[in-house]
């Protein structure tokens, strides 16, 4: 799939909206952005060197920076800013959502892990 014909970001409810010229659309999340990020710091450098990402369930986008008219850099509310999401990439992951997340929540469960943040209360 080609670059999209729009992109909407809509701030408040946290969703990168990306409709195509044949009329398909993807709506997705920051937190589901966040932690499919494409960076080596979420999937490694290699198969099977993925690391799962919890606690994102807050994230907010905070910038968007284009990658000449491949792709886009999202810039996170928890400082991450090293994933380079290409249009075929963020294609895949609106195609491929079902899977992904209900896979994602499956690790989380497995892991012992959760999607909300985890703050420490200081004394």
């Amino acid at each position: 799939m080609s670059r999209p014909r729009e992109i909407n970001v809509h701030k408040k409810s946290a969703i990168l909206e990306l409709v195509y010229e044949d009329g398909s659309s993807h709506s997705l999340t920051a937190e589901y952005l966040r932690v499919f990020s494409p960076s080596a710091e979420v999937q490694g450098h290699g198969p099977g060197e993925s690391v799962l990402q919890f606690g994102k369930k807050d994230v907010q986008f905070l910038d968007f920076e284009p990658q000449g008219n491949y792709a886009i850099k999202i810039v996170f509310s928890d400082g991450h800013d090293s994933g380079i999401y290409s249009w075929a990439y963020l294609a895949k992951l609106g195609t491929d959502y079902k899977a992904n997340w209900s896979g994602y929540l499956e690790a989380l469960e497995a892991a012992g892990k959760r999607r909300e943040p985890q703050f420490i209360a200081l004394s």
